[in-house]
């Protein structure tokens, strides 16, 4: 009987696991330095693949796995100009991935280390992080 009323407890505590809905995305957002391309993964699921500028030369863009700490959706440079920056996703230091209206630079190292996007596919990732959440945000610059 108690091995009964055991197998019941354990099938019903996983039914409950499998079915719960999560509240929550895994946004992954990758980074090609080399070929200048973002990709963006929701729960291990690529939905989008963008064109990207990274840091020019003598202003690299740094490699590692960051998370955002600050999302503005209107920003301008403070340091370059009152550049805009919009849907700016901050994630080391100053550094940010926005919307950039320089499209003609995209697929090409042009930044003065940040990562420029299309601004509608700014909008489009900004508004994905927003929905989700920072804290289940990954982003890894290769």
């Amino acid at each position: 009987m108690r091995r009964f009323i055991f197998a019941v407890s354990l099938a019903a505590f996983c039914f409950i696991l499998v079915s719960a809905d999560r509240a929550t995305a895994e946004i992954m957002v990758q980074i090609d330095r080399s070929t200048q391309t973002m990709r963006v993964g929701v729960d291990g699921f690529y939905r989008y693949t963008w064109r990207v500028s990274t840091g020019r030369p003598g202003y690299g863009t740094p490699a590692g796995t960051f998370h955002p700490h600050v999302l503005a959706r209107r920003w301008f440079s403070h340091k370059y100009y009152n550049s805009p920056m919009p849907h700016a996703i901050f994630f080391a230091g100053g550094l940010a991935i926005h919307g950039s209206y320089e499209i003609s630079h995209l697929g090409g190292p042009a930044s003065h280390g940040c990562i420029r996007l299309h601004p509608t596919n700014a909008a489009v990732l900004y508004g994905l992080i927003e929905h989700e959440g920072m804290r289940n945000t990954t982003i890894v610059v290769q």
